[in-house]
């Protein structure tokens, strides 16, 4: 068995999924595999897979179980001391494994390491928006209200900090890591149960070592219902730590919703950004005093796509979405 595995979640992704491959298998780390795990999909991922010649790749096919399901395919299948993860339609900068094992390997404390990303569009090409988190000392508190990893294409974590978090359903015999109850917002929910009841610890790199695409297609309805996934996670986090919730989901809930505003100003949907602000100021005036310009500028950018703004609005943001 590799020492590190990289698990790529592929539904119906084949229009992209080869470029992500290439990418993941151009890592200069040199002991690894890539497991493709087919989520259901019926656009022939699994046949592309087993005709690749490349020994690294391996196939896992299973009924479609959405993201966290996906990921939990490809945990279940290696034992590999580290595991990356990368969905079927990102991609990875060639040295992003070995900075990612060679931080680990130095970091015995750290559980969950992931980096900055830059996105991408349809056609891989950068849109001009980077995600540059917060890299160190990272708090519950961090997580729950900016989630410095980002993306699940950023992270790799250690399989002893997966596996403090495993568990298995009543009534089910498969072991889970990734809750598969959630469809979306499945990573910030895993990442908040290690920080908040292991003492595993989560630090990263601000250099963007990710390509994190972003596609337009149905995003109002994609966004509102990520918002409800994560009021979803947040009800779990008020489950794990009443108390901590209490004191910090008001704000938390007002960061998500202006960093779904600001991914809808970036695709240029400024009625979306701006009733998306509105809530967000109604939820807590946290962001508005704290990081009064990045505010700003998400309502200015909303009010002038609605006005009839130009693709310059996306670089309003100042190159940051998060």
């Amino acid at each position: 068995m590799p020492r590190a595995s990289i698990v790529v979640s592929a539904y119906n992704t084949l229009k992209t999924l080869p470029e992500t491959v290439e990418s993941l298998l151009a890592q200069d780390y040199d002991d690894f595999d890539v497991i493709v795990v087919d989520d259901g999909s019926s656009d022939g991922t699994s046949d592309w897979v087993q005709s690749h010649p490349d020994p690294r790749l391996r196939l896992v096919r299973q009924i479609n179980r959405g993201l966290a399901g996906a990921r939990n395919g490809g945990i279940a299948a290696t034992d590999a001391t580290y595991i990356g993860f990368c969905d079927g339609d990102d991609l990875w900068e060639p040295q992003k494994l070995s900075k990612h094992v060679a931080f680990l390997d130095g970091n015995p404390k750290v559980g969950l390491t992931y980096s900055g990303s830059m996105l991408i569009d349809a056609h891989s090409v950068p849109i001009g928006v980077t995600q540059s988190p917060k890299t160190s000392d990272i708090t519950a508190r961090d997580v729950l209200l900016r989630n410095p990893v980002g993306n699940g294409s950023a992270p790799v974590l250690r399989r002893a900090c997966l596996d403090e978090i495993m568990f298995c359903p009543k009534g089910e015999t498969r072991t889970q890591w990734f809750d598969e109850m959630f469809r979306q917002s499945e990573d910030i929910e895993c990442w908040l149960r290690i920080v908040l009841t292991t003492n595993w610890q989560i630090a990263g790199t601000d250099e963007p070592l990710t390509r994190y695409r972003i596609i337009s297609s149905g995003l109002s309805a994609n966004l509102i219902k990520q918002f409800e996934t994560w009021t979803r996670v947040a009800d779990r986090v008020s489950e794990l730590s009443p108390d901590f919730a209490r004191a910090h989901v008001p704000a938390a809930r007002a960061y998500q919703l202006r960093y779904l505003a600001r991914r809808a100003v970036t695709l240029g949907a400024g009625r979306t950004a701006l009733s998306l602000m509105r809530q967000s100021v109604v939820s807590s005036l946290h962001p508005v005093i704290n990081e009064p310009f990045k505010t700003g500028s998400t309502i200015a950018a909303g009010l002038v796509l609605v006005l009839g703004g130009g693709p310059i609005v996306r670089r309003a943001l100042g190159g940051h979405l998060a």
